[in-house]
């Protein structure tokens, strides 16, 4: 990762000359967005907290691997150079709609009950009645919540509050937010955005949606600039595939087994397209030569697929360019977003957080696109921390979507609900601790509905859905249960790639029994029992988490360089 992240930065002062610059054009007038009638909501347990307090802004994109902040050089110096990176970050269930929600309530998807993006599930089985907008709220803060929600929200109907249910959620505005003004329809679309503003829809056609979300941010903190704190949580599309199609995506390429895959891309404004070519050579996750991975025989049934075709490999080229195009257009953004609160007085009281819903495979384990499963480029995502009290540097103790919110709510000196995740100050303050508690994994994956089984315990609403992969990740070995039977065990320090299953290797079967017996401790966990710290013989050391770490980034730099 750190040569790749060498090879672009020089690469692009060579070529960045013959590319087009982002345009510089007056912004069009968006204050008509914010008017003074704002959704008002309910307002229960405030909690009293010190002044002055900060405000916090959320930066969400979608489908972000952790190696695509090389294309992002204004986020990186804005956010990562003057605060923290996160390097062993985490999104427990890989897929949007269920990490979004963890985002919103600190909790697991076993424990808030969104298993996935699909009926019945998604943004109708959500309950909003508490969560870090309502709580934050409730502490005096304004909210402001922009850009993509929950998958389904606009589409599906209300379940609750009672007196909404069976009704369209087309112009609902959850709970807890000051200003909402999220997509309704066309969230995928990056130029035929519409958008719920405080019940009223308004739609923005032709406006590339990345930089209709960044202006529409700039002008509410403008407005926001003095009185209370406030937190915004800003959601951009990018790099998630999106519409139109255009004249340069990949074509449909023939698998050898004679299946015919179709690739997806965002889509992007015509002056970054290019912008990339000269960079990148081969897919994010191709190796320069050779198979991503030989031999898939030790993997579950469902996840062994045929090998990359050239035509493949060609394909994921032009995915990745792509991708780093749409998040390039987002670090424009990016750019004048913080610009704007620094010229404003704003940016020095203010948290930013950047971070993504879940990873994304670019050819990893011969899994062309995609995410769910628990395998390191699904799992990781960015995660940058700058502001006020957060010093500079790298942090390598675990860190996951569950944490953010009641971070963000210590921050705020505000009362979030039974959470499941830490508080991440006492890490971001006085440094790592070593790898001493689980990061838990699950989802529904896609294993084929007559395989999927059942795990005992789970609640009622959970057994419906079938979480049919979950796990452990610690600092040094990784555990994925199937409820096929089959089960993924990984030693990170000897095999950073997990290209060796250990699981059918009875040298590794009393390891096996340990973690799986660790598993079982924690997978129905909620609130305090999921932060009961590892037994001492999995906890790793501050020293060796990092020497980990910085092994694995290595070789993963190295293998597909």
């Amino acid at each position: 990762m750190i040569r790749r992240t060498t090879v672009v930065l020089v690469a692009l002062a060579l070529v960045g000359g013959a590319c087009a610059a982002p345009p510089r054009v007056a912004e069009p007038a968006v204050a008509a967005l914010f008017s003074a009638h704002e959704p008002t909501t309910a307002v229960v347990g405030a909690a009293a907290a010190p002044a002055p307090r900060p405000n916090v802004t959320v930066i969400e994109t979608d489908d972000m691997r952790t190696d695509d902040l090389r294309f992002m050089p204004r986020t990186r110096a804005l956010i990562g150079e003057r605060g923290l990176s996160f390097e062993n970050s985490f999104a427990p269930n890989p897929l949007c709609c269920p990490s979004r929600a963890s985002f919103l309530t600190g909790r697991f998807s076993h424990n808030h009950g969104v298993l996935t993006h699909e009926e019945p599930y998604a943004f109708a089985s959500f309950d909003d009645r508490s969560t870090l907008a309502t709580a934050l709220r409730a502490a005096g803060y304004r909210t402001a919540m922009l850009g993509k929600y929950l998958n389904g929200y606009g589409q599906q109907r209300l379940r609750r509050p009672a007196a909404l249910a069976g009704t369209s959620s087309l112009r609902y505005v959850p709970p807890g937010w000051t200003h909402w003004a999220a997509g309704s329809t066309g969230t995928y679309n990056y130029f035929q955005m519409s958008q719920n503003v405080n019940g009223r829809i308004v739609r923005s056609p032709g406006r590339y949606s990345t930089d209709l979300l960044g202006e529409q941010t700039r002008a509410l903190t403008d407005r926001w600039r003095t009185g209370k704190p406030w937190f915004v949580w800003w959601n951009p599309v990018a790099p998630h595939h999106g519409a139109p199609g255009e004249p340069d995506d990949p074509r449909p390429t023939r698998r050898a087994d004679g299946s015919t895959y179709r690739w997806v891309t965002p889509a992007r404004p015509g002056w970054v397209k290019g912008r990339f070519d000269a960079v990148i050579r081969s897919g994010a996750g191709v190796p320069s030569s050779g198979s991503p991975e030989a031999d898939m025989r030790d993997k579950p049934g469902y996840l062994q697929t045929s090998d990359l075709t050239s035509a493949d490999r060609a394909a994921l080229t032009e995915v990745t360019r792509q991708r780093a195009e749409a998040l390039y257009v987002l670090d424009v953004q990016v750019g004048r977003t913080l610009d704007r609160l620094r010229t404003t007085g704003q940016l020095a009281r203010t948290i930013v957080v950047f971070t993504s819903d879940n990873g994304y495979y670019l050819g990893e384990h011969r899994r062309r696109q995609g995410k769910i499963n628990a395998h390191e480029p699904s799992l990781r995502v960015p995660l940058l921390i700058a502001g006020p009290g957060v010093p500079r540097g790298r942090r390598y103790d675990p860190a996951s979507t569950v944490d953010l919110a009641p971070t963000i709510a210590s921050y705020a000196g505000a009362r979030l609900s039974r959470p499941d995740g830490v508080d991440l100050r006492g890490t971001i303050v006085g440094g790592d601790r070593g790898w001493d508690r689980p990061v838990l994994t699950e989802g529904r994956t896609e294993i084929p509905a007559h395989l999927r089984g059942r795990w005992e315990g789970d609640p009622p609403e959970v057994q419906r859905g079938g979480l049919n992969s979950r796990g452990l990740r610690l600092g040094r070995w990784k555990l994925t249960r199937y409820s096929t039977g089959e089960r993924e065990l990984y030693d990170l320090a000897a095999d950073p790639l997990e290209l060796v299953n250990l699981a059918g290797d009875p040298a590794s079967a009393e390891v096996l029994d340990q973690l799986t017996a660790l598993h079982r401790s924690y997978q129905s966990c909620a609130a305090d029992a999921c932060r009961v710290p590892l037994p001492e013989a999995f906890v790793v050391s501050p020293e060796r988490n990092r020497q980990v770490t910085q092994a694995q980034a290595a070789a993963v730099g190295e293998y597909f360089r």
